[in-house]
Parts: C-alpha cells; structure tokens; sequence
C-alpha cells in the first residue's frame, strides 16, 4: 500500500508531496483566463501547499492574439502575490515561468532572442492548438533547442489530431521534447479519448513531468479527490530533480 498517496488529513485526498514541483499552473491573477483576484491567488496557494506542493512555478499565457503577457506584466503580477502571499502566511515558494503558444508571435521572439521566462534548466514550456494542427510543429520544437532551450509540451494528450497515429509521441520525445502531463486528464475532466491517451503515455513512458495546470481551486480539488489519480502517481515523474535546478 502506498500511503504516501494520501495526506494524514483524508484518506480521499491525495498526497503530491513526493512531486514536490509544480510547472503548470495559473494563479497570477487578471492576466489570463486563471484567477482573476489576489483573493483567489491565496486560495489556490493554500490549496497546493495542503496538497505537499514546497514550490510552484506558474504559467501565466502568452498567446498574442488573447494574452498579450510580457515577463514584465507577469514578474511585477508575481511579485504582487508573494507579497500578499507573505503577509498571508503562506509558506510555499512561488516563482514564474510561462506558457508559450507556439504563434507567429513566439518564433518572432525566438529569432529575435529576447528574454523569454523557462522553467528550471532553461525549459520552455510550450503548447499547441488543441483542434487543428500546426502544419510544422516537428521543426518548431526543433527550433526551440536550436536556440539553447529545452522545449516541453504542455498537455499532449489533449491535442486530437494526434491520436489518429500515437506514434508522433515518440518520435516528439526521440527529437528532444519533453512531456507534460496534466493531471486533470487521468481524471476524466477533459473527456475519456484524452483520458485514455493520457494512461497510453504513461503505459509508454513518454511523460516527464506532471502538472496541474489549476486555473481555480475547483480543479485542484477535483486532482486530489479522484480516485483515477491514484494509479497515476505511482509514475515516476521527474518534477523533483528540478528542485535542485
């Protein structure tokens, strides 16, 4: 029996506190489709600390034609909430990063090497469009490590147009990507084909991290409470090694 999957608290809460990071989320309030006030910023921390997190990196958006963020809006936004975060009490650390949709937008800042915001070892963390294709998207994640950062895509499981031929995971892990897996996915939150192509990753063990990619405290309650999770966490996720990053 693995009782580390539960907190001393419930036995029907999961415990992420051998994950210890977490790379996806968003809880930088009113500067994408998360949280909207500082309020619901401390709820969501307090939140992922009683779930074990020790530190998050959020992941505000960067997606030009909806969220036009710059690492200025989005380290003055974290400033803001560690230090209401402080004044809290809360005693997790907060840093940010970001996630990029790979757009015109995003190549331009690329081939123009101005300052993008990474995860631990200089990672970019990237996503798709969910429906429809990007026509090149092999030679932009290319492009990514050509420029010295270490591309990983957000949320695969999640892109249909990828599941009529499975084997583009691997041949994206075999040219250099790395793997994220929400964790809302082995849930169900997202539809039971992204559930099954979520437990087919991990089966193939294509994934590196997990992420919670929590826009409201709703989501990481649903994480914690679904039994599905269970099975999931027993994958040996590497999100600790970047703690010492």
């Amino acid at each position: 029996m693995l009782s580390w999957l539960f907190d001393r608290k419930s036995q029907n809460t999961l415990d992420f506190a051998h994950i210890c990071i977490d790379i996806h989320s968003h809880v930088l309030p009113g500067i994408d489709d998360g949280v909207q006030t500082i309020e619901e910023s401390l709820a969501m921390l307090r939140r992922m600390q009683t779930l074990g997190f020790k530190k998050i990196v959020t992941t505000p958006h960067v997606m030009w034609d909806c969220y036009r963020n710059t690492p200025e809006i989005i380290l003055d936004r974290l400033e803001e909430v560690r230090s209401a975060a402080n004044i809290a009490g809360i005693d997790l650390q907060v840093d940010a990063a970001a996630e990029y949709f790979i757009d015109e937008h995003f190549i331009e800042l690329l081939r123009t090497e101005q300052p993008l915001l990474t995860l631990p070892g200089n990672r970019l963390l990237v996503e798709l469009p969910y429906t429809t294709p990007l026509l090149n998207t092999s030679e932009n994640l290319f492009s990514i490590i050509q420029y010295g950062y270490q591309p990983v895509l957000a949320h695969p499981e999640r892109y249909t147009y990828f599941f009529s031929d499975l084997s583009i995971y691997k041949k994206l892990v075999d040219q250099g990507c790395e793997l994220q897996l929400n964790a809302l996915s082995s849930s169900g939150h997202y539809g039971e084909n992204i559930s099954k192509t979520a437990e087919w990753l991990l089966k193939n063990n294509l994934i590196t991290f997990i992420g919670t990619d929590a826009h409201r405290t709703q989501h990481l309650d649903q994480i914690s409470k679904n039994n599905k999770n269970r099975k999931m966490l027993e994958y040996p996720f590497q999100n600790e090694k970047l703690l010492s990053i």
